[in-house]
């Protein structure tokens, strides 16, 4: 049986990794330092010496001998990376974990250092005498591996010690290494020699997954690995056939793009990303490499890929590509397409299918393709042509790739950010009718595929008794995916739901605890979904030990409250609707802090307005990294009455301390709620205050609901008590509403901020410092939850807020009047 997470992190803790030195400072060197960082890592981050003086240096009178000369290439290299957008750190304060050095005056110190990244430049000669000189100083026994996406594994090794060989083998991050889930492991296998150590793979599997927050995917030594073996492939085609259709360049991103579940890109924005001439690279190196790939002669460029590159129009580096930004008439950004025909430029346009326009209302990703592939358009006929061949091509990469069905659709997942890999998408369409519409193409799969069919099974992956399976290709038989024992996901509990309404589903999560999923638009927050955290509540209070609310949504934790039926009340002046709307929003955000057993939030993604209000009240919260939390009401002209104003003003008082500046304290406060400031990490949310201290950050997004659950039993297990009602909240009266007027005061004076901005801002600044009281003094919770509803009802009758809200349901984009 699979070892449980307790055991998994045991067997990691035999190998401590506390230092890792990454070597090479590039791109993925620099952002690969910083991940390790994240994670509280102390990191070694090298690169070589310069060999001659800039100008700037010559004109100060430096020498090469000076460090700051010798270390200059890193220092900017790394520099460069604090400065990018979005940030490699969770929180800059994390780049004192990062000590920057040079190949020949620090490298002896990789001795110290438990794990050792090469991520230099994809040149054989640099690798191996690089690695030459590792191994004067590399302690034996210490992790050494290659962030190498192109070099074989077993040509990189050839020439080093058996040691070195037995703890080497390829980490390959995808970039940018924060952001992308992927990690592929790559072996070293049937060389001349030792191999590596099967416990360190296992090792790196594990800490990959436990520690880096990875999707970790066992690759095999061939050319390009899994991910971009599949994903260049797929990219390379779809512009064939774009290129063959005459579909254009806007036509094809949005096909590929969130319709079918995968990056707002699409093709040829991503293309523009990335930079054209990585792709061609790729490509160019997979044409050369895989002369036995029987559709080997997909890598040859398309005409418009040709043509892009003796431009030089390589995309975002170069600014232009198949996207060019420019200026128009008024100065405003205009963004133009590449006229695949004529290669000029012409203003970007909307794209309509009619198959699209089908599925629109069409949530459920998997239930969207049978629909997409129907279509009688050329959006249907782009689909049969792309998808057909894409899972075909897939099946030939069995055994070449990976032994397993499941590590080809972990990877395109984790590594481009596919929503279904290739084999789930075949599973949504139907095994069956996928095969018919590949042979009605004149394509067909490899042999497997008609074997598994004729035993029987019918789909690649299956659920029983709430576990995942995939198709086992040699035994012809379902087996479990290694490694998700310990997951929980909610796809796979249908059988366990204990209750659910339109908008909410409960599940049992077994050992007492159950899980609330909003499945609403963005996970707003409606009737049905505070009906579903109240119905939750109950029945865990009488039944269970503990409550989760959390969801397996990409897109969103919760986005916050349901505008539209707040805009339609407003409209129609119904304002006692919408003082018991808010009465009712605050009431379910007071049953979660107040229930009886321990309620726990595990948010992810954003988290904005209610639904940062929701995990303020929860009495714990699990929050994957990447969660982008904040009360930003004000951006529609309102102010936080969830009870999230309330709940800021207590943190700011118990943040105070005698003798604490402590105006200062309330004021950054006030200032994130003004601006509507959102965290741009978990981390990032705790120095905000919008998650406690004592939270838990979770890296790996598959993991938290596991790490949720675990979290409310500890809480019932350590002798949960129902919290009481707070009387103890220090507010700061008159003093802090002065001081909040005459800042909003100067920014209108500066013209930093319109009339109505004022007006919003000072709601706030009354309701957070405690109303017009004379002196500060402690107040009750009721008493602030009964200021923010006065506030919120007098805004939302305003003019200029209900445009602010028009103007985000209709466009999606903020309004400043």
């Amino acid at each position: 049986m699979e070892a449980t997470l307790e055991q998994q992190k045991t067997a990691i803790k035999n190998r401590s990794i506390r230092r890792v030195a990454v070597l090479g400072s590039g791109i993925m060197g620099s952002r690969i330092a910083c991940h390790f960082a994240n994670i509280g890592v102390e990191v070694l981050l090298l690169d070589i010496v310069p060999k001659e003086l800039t100008p700037a240096e010559q004109a100060k009178g430096l020498s090469l001998e000076k460090p700051a000369v010798r270390n200059r290439i890193v220092n900017e290299a790394f520099q460069n990376t604090l400065k990018g957008s979005p940030a490699s750190l969770y929180s800059p304060k994390f780049a004192d974990r990062i000590k920057l050095g040079n190949f020949d005056d620090n490298l002896q110190e990789i001795n110290k250092y438990d794990w050792v990244i090469e991520a230099i430049v994809e040149r054989l000669d640099i690798k191996r005498s690089l690695y030459e000189r590792v191994e004067q100083f590399r302690k034996p026994g210490t992790l050494i591996t290659s962030n190498t996406s192109g070099i074989p594994i077993h040509i990189l090794s050839e020439g080093r010690s058996d040691d070195f060989r037995r703890h080497f083998c390829g980490t390959h991050f995808f970039n940018p290494p924060r952001y992308l889930r992927l990690l592929e492991i790559i072996p070293l296998a049937d060389a001349t020699g030792p191999n590596t150590d099967p416990a360190v793979i296992d090792f790196l599997m594990k800490y990959g997954d436990l520690y880096l927050g990875k999707t970790t995917v066992l690759a095999k030594d061939t050319p390009a690995f899994i991910a971009n073996r599949l994903g260049i492939y797929a990219m390379v085609q779809t512009i064939r056939v774009a290129e063959e259709m005459g579909l254009t360049v806007e036509e094809v991103d949005k096909l590929t793009g969130p319709v079918v579940g995968r990056p707002k890109s699409g093709t040829f924005r991503l293309s523009d990303v990335v930079g054209l001439d990585t792709t061609v690279n790729v490509s160019n190196n997979l044409y050369q490499a895989l002369t036995h790939d029987e559709s080997r002669d997909a890598f040859q460029l398309p005409s418009v890929m040709q043509k892009l590159m003796e431009n030089k129009w390589l995309g975002d580096k170069t600014g232009q590509g198949f996207y060019k930004k420019t200026k128009d008439e008024k100065g405003q950004t205009q963004i133009l397409a590449l006229d695949l025909k004529t290669f000029d430029y012409k203003p970007s346009e909307k794209v309509k299918f009619a198959t699209l326009e089908t599925t629109k209302n069409i949530d459920n990703l998997k239930k969207r393709f049978s629909v997409l592939l129907a279509g009688q358009d050329k959006a249907g006929e782009f689909y049969r042509k792309t998808f057909a061949d894409g899972f075909r091509y897939a099946t030939y990469r069995i055994p070449e790739v990976s032994d397993e069905l499941y590590r080809i659709d972990e990877a395109i997942k984790a590594g481009f950010g596919w929503q279904l890999g290739l084999f789930e998408t075949w599973d949504a369409i139907g095994v069956r009718k996928g095969l018919e519409m590949m042979e009605a193409g004149n394509l067909k799969p490899a042999q497997w595929v008609y074997e598994m069919l004729d035993s029987g099974a019918d789909s690649f992956y299956k659920v029983e008794n709430g576990v995942r399976n995939y198709y086992d290709i040699p035994s012809k038989s379902y087996k479990a995916i290694p490694g998700t024992e310990s997951f929980i996901i909610l796809e796979n509990l249908k059988n366990n739901v204990v209750w659910k309404n339109a908008g909410t589903t409960l599940y049992d999560l077994g050992d007492g605890i159950l899980n609330l999923e909003f499945h609403t638009k963005m996970n707003t927050f409606g009737a049905e979904v505070l009906e579903g955290i109240n119905r939750s509540i109950a029945i865990a209070e009488k039944d269970f030990r503990g409550l989760v609310i959390g969801n397996e949504s990409t897109e969103a934790f919760s986005a916050g409250a349901n505008l539209a039926m707040l805009f339609m009340f407003a409209i129609e002046q119904e304002f006692d609707e919408i003082n018991m709307m808010i009465a009712q929003f605050q009431q379910t955000m007071m049953r979660a802090r107040y229930s009886s057993i321990p309620v726990v939030g595990a948010p992810h993604s954003l988290a904005l307005g209610g639904g940062c209000e929701l995990n303020l009240h929860a009495d714990q919260t699990v929050a994957h990294a990447e969660t982008y939390m904040g009360l930003v009401e004000v951006g529609v002209g309102l102010i936080p009455a969830g009870g999230g104003t309330k709940e800021m003003a207590a943190r700011a008082s118990d943040l105070y301390q005698t003798g604490d500046p402590e105006l200062n304290i309330l004021q950054s406060i006030f200032m994130n709620i003004a601006t509507a400031k959102v965290s741009t990490s978990a981390q990032e949310a705790k120095e905000m205050n919008y998650l406690r201290p004592t939270s838990q950050i979770v890296l790996n997004r598959s993991r938290l609901i596991a790490e949720a659950k675990q979290a409310a039993m500890e809480l019932a297990d350590n002798g949960y008590t129902q919290p009481k009602p707070r009387n103890d909240i220090k507010v700061q009266g008159r003093t802090g509403i002065a001081l909040f007027k005459a800042g909003i005061t100067a920014m209108r004076m500066g013209r930093y901020i319109s009339d109505h901005d004022v007006k919003i801002a000072d709601k706030l600044a009354y309701v957070i410092c405690g109303g017009d009281l004379s002196y500060p003094q402690t107040v009750t919770e009721q008493y602030l939850l009964d200021l923010e509803r006065e506030a919120f009802l007098s805004l939302s009758g305003e003019k200029k807020t209900l445009e602010r809200i028009q103007s985000l349901l209709q466009g999606g984009k903020p309004l400043r009047n």
